[in-house]
């Protein structure tokens, strides 16, 4: 199969998702989230799997495989709204998507973003992660790997801490490291979606972005699995 390229009309289907964001309207334009979000999402992560395997990620053409579901679970949210207004591949790590490590790929009204990382260790994953921050051998893979996504825009999230956690050394330049709960490079704002990404070039300008945010999630891989 040979993608075409994302559709023209999925970032106007987008905008108008999410200035109207309800059921009622979704319903209207059922037939244009078929044709301009799902089918062409499917699409892309079928022609990247292969692709990305050799990178050691997984690209699963199904939803809650590399394709995230466009309903919200608005059960707990204050925010009722039904609907996410974005297009959102994830290419993982291992078969729990979006509970390991991974490459997201992200359009939405703004334009066309993408990142690399992991939220949510677990507190003794987190403790092994800090550990391996004060080793400078691990510190300097990670900062390679680092390096690498950095180089296709995508930069670490702010720390979430203030203070360096209790028991681990304060004022080394690195430090930021360890006031840190998830670790996440990704591009600051949405870029305007380059015109290759609608058209038969899309996969060949994806696949090296991939491949250089790509090791940033394999170095994880140990410390969230």
């Amino acid at each position: 199969m040979d993608f075409a390229g994302v559709p023209w009309g999925l970032p106007g289907f987008l905008a108008g998702l999410e200035a109207e964001n309800n059921r009622e309207w979704f319903e209207v334009h059922r037939a244009d989230y078929e044709s301009l979000w799902l089918k062409p999402a499917l699409d892309l992560a079928a022609e990247l799997s292969g692709r990305v395997a050799e990178m050691g990620l997984m690209a699963v053409p199904k939803l809650n495989g590399s394709v995230r579901r466009i309903n919200r679970d608005v059960r707990f949210s204050n925010d009722k709204r039904p609907y996410q207004a974005h297009w959102h591949l994830i290419l993982s790590t291992g078969s729990a998507f979006n509970r390991l490590p991974g490459v997201h790929l992200v359009i939405d009204p703004e334009g066309f973003g993408y990142g690399v990382g992991h939220y949510g260790f677990a507190p003794q994953a987190l403790e092994r992660l800090r550990r391996g921050f004060c080793d400078e051998a691990t510190q300097d893979g990670f900062l390679a790997a680092l390096a690498r996504a950095e180089g296709q825009g995508a930069v670490l999230d702010a720390p979430d801490l203030v203070r360096v956690p209790k028991g681990f050394p304060a004022g080394a330049a690195w430090d930021h490291l360890l006031r840190r709960k998830h670790i996440v490079a990704r591009t600051e704002g949405r870029r305007a979606c380059p015109d290759w990404l609608f058209g038969p070039d899309c996969v060949a300008q994806l696949v090296p972005i991939i491949a250089e945010l790509a090791p940033l999630a394999r170095w994880l891989l140990p410390y969230a699995g």
